[in-house]
Formats: structure tokens, sequence, C-alpha cells
């Protein structure tokens, strides 16, 4: 069960780099007003909540307690983020406003995983 949990967990730490680095690789063009929510994005808050999901089951599965209210939070937040990048990954440009949440929620979201214990 440890190799699958710790297969898991770098699963989703790819998906953290591919959603937060798609965000900063466009944070230039936010200033300019042309970012766009780039694929990478996409397919990062996807393999985030997939990958999510499993941990939380094999947690479960394993007997490990699982801290559902952080969980909850995390995934609330990650809804946010993927219903915004979902909608909006075909739009030639993002107002900034909206580009800007996408990368706070994303960065909140790995503060809540490192640091709620």
């Amino acid at each position: 069960m440890d190799v699958l949990t710790h297969f898991l967990v770098g699963l989703h730490i790819i998906g953290i780099a591919a959603l937060l680095g798609g965000f900063l690789t466009q944070m230039k063009a936010m200033g300019r007003g042309t970012a766009r929510f780039v694929p990478a994005m996409v397919h990062g808050a996807f393999t985030m909540l997939v990958t999510g999901v499993a941990l939380v089951g094999v947690n479960e599965v394993d007997g490990q307690h699982v801290n559902t209210v952080k969980i909850g939070v995390k995934l609330a937040l990650l809804i946010v983020i993927l219903g915004l990048v979902y909608v909006k990954r075909d739009d030639e440009k993002v107002e900034k406003n909206l580009f800007g949440l996408v990368g706070l929620l994303t960065v909140v979201n790995i503060f809540i995983a490192v640091l709620w214990t």
C-alpha cells in the first residue's frame, strides 16, 4: 500500500506542478492582459482531482485517519479552480482578476496541504 500511496503522491505533485507552472508561465502575459489558461493547467487540475480522490480512498482502505474537513476544503478549492480553468480553456485571453484568482487558489491549496496538520 505504501508504494501505491507514494506513487499517487508523486502524481499529485506533478499535477500541482503543471497547474502552478502553467500559471507562472503566463504571469507576464497577465500583466499585459493577454493571459490564457494553457492545456497544462487543465490537465494538472484534473490530475490533482483524480489522484487526490484516489489518495483519500487508499488511506481509508488502509485504515489511516483522514482529515475530512481539510480534504473537503481542498476539494472545494480544486473544484473552483478546475471549473474556471475548464470553462475558460478555449478563450484567447482571460481577465486578469480571474486568472489571478486561479493562481491564488492554487497557492492557498498548496499551503493548506503543507501547513494544516
